[in-house]
């Protein structure tokens, strides 16, 4: 049986992989549960997959879940701590690791599990997008494996003629084209976007989401960070990828050669589907998806994204082009962005103005170490601070 432990076990990505364990309790067990501070669905995870350990960050949650499972009879150790999450990641029991954490607080124990040789099943694209040459070169040098979780590099990885080398260049590849549903906004007029709320921004018409990946998808900002992704995953340049809507979420990705082929990945717009490829891979297990049925949606339709009602996207082809650090410092500065939106303080056409001035006053440095990219990360959250203060300073 597979040592699974599950970094963000309460959000979407980690709810759904505990659903395809679940489904084969025969190939798997849950080492370790850890998530930020809900120790409400936490507790109830422990009691249902009866894990070795649970992690909480937050330390007044841990001892409360503590407290729960010891009076529920469990034997469920609980650790607390962000330290915690790089124990339990390379924990001698765990052989792969679902890294589901969002954002920057995710990077440590994912590079924890690449040094370890786990199985990295990536779901925190932040952590390519800030580090993405360290986790690749740790992944490299301890053999470990690293699947990408996201729907559309998962597709891209099945795409490829042999997945077992899908982490440098293959050969006879043209391009990777990258699809998007477009969000909630594709129809929206431009002078419409500055009124939206962060109801209606994190109501994605086809995935189930939590806030911030719901307001990059809203923003295209997830795409533009995806387009990075792809970048570092699979040796390609920003220029061998293009991003094409595609608002029925049916095709996830596809890979052109450069004999004119072009391979696609489709199935129904569900996580499990990659959660359950890279569990089993390379061999296939059932993942509670339903079936494609091709012949009811009868046609796929694809279009450019419009740069300018979503200039998110732009800014990342930025970024991705000028390398070094300036990913890490887009994707904290659109982190800053982005919770100040959700919190009321800026408008949502805001988003792309505060990244975009953070990204033009940074002086971009080669990235040698992972104390390079928590500086610059440091450097682009106080940066994007000053600009979100100015701007509400503004507004007064």
């Amino acid at each position: 049986m597979v040592g699974v432990t599950v970094l963000g076990s309460t959000g979407t990505i980690g709810v759904n992989t505990l659903d395809v364990i679940a489904r084969h309790r025969d190939r798997f067990r849950v080492v370790a549960l850890a998530a930020n501070h809900d120790h409400e669905r936490l507790f109830e995870q422990c009691v249902a997959h009866r894990p070795r350990f649970a992690v909480l960050v937050d330390e007044s949650a841990a001892l409360t879940l503590r407290t729960r499972l010891a009076s529920a009879g469990a034997t469920t150790v609980v650790l607390a701590g962000a330290a915690a999450l790089e124990q339990v990641a390379a924990h001698a029991e765990t052989e792969a690791v679902m890294a589901a954490i969002v954002g920057a607080a995710g990077l440590m124990s994912a590079l924890a599990a690449a040094r370890a040789g786990k199985r990295l099943l990536l779901a925190n694209k932040e952590t390519l997008v800030m580090a993405g040459d360290l986790l690749m070169d740790a992944v490299a040098a301890s053999g470990a494996k690293l699947i990408p979780i996201d729907s559309e590099h998962n597709a891209i990885f099945q795409c490829l003629p042999d997945a077992r080398d899908a982490q440098r260049r293959a050969p006879g590849v043209r391009r990777i084209l990258l699809t998007a549903s477009g969000g909630p906004f594709i129809d929206t007029p431009l002078e419409r976007l500055e009124h939206v709320t962060p109801a209606e921004a994190c109501a994605h018409p086809r995935w189930v989401m939590g806030r911030k990946i719901s307001v990059d998808s809203a923003t295209l900002m997830n795409k533009g960070l995806e387009l990075i992704e792809a970048c570092r995953l699979f040796g390609v340049t920003p220029d061998e990828v293009e991003v094409v809507v595609h608002r029925d979420s049916i095709v996830h990705s596809m890979v052109e050669y450069v004999d004119g082929s072009v391979l696609a990945e489709l199935g129904n717009p569900d996580m499990r589907t990659p959660i359950a490829h890279a569990l089993a891979w390379p061999e296939r297990i059932a993942s509670g998806v339903q079936s494609l049925d091709i012949v009811a949606i009868g046609r796929l339709s694809f279009e450019a994204p419009d740069l300018v009602k979503f200039p998110c996207l732009g800014l990342a082809g930025r970024a991705a082009r000028l390398g070094g650090t300036a990913p890490a410092v887009l994707n904290a500065a659109n982190e800053v962005a982005v919770q100040a939106f959700l919190e009321g303080q800026m408008n949502f056409t805001a988003i792309p103005k505060v990244i975009g001035q953070v990204l033009e006053q940074h002086e971009v440095r080669a990235v040698h170490s992972l104390d390079d990219v928590m500086a610059a990360d440091a450097w682009a959250r106080r940066a994007a601070e000053a600009a979100l203060a100015e701007r509400c300073g503004a507004c007064a």
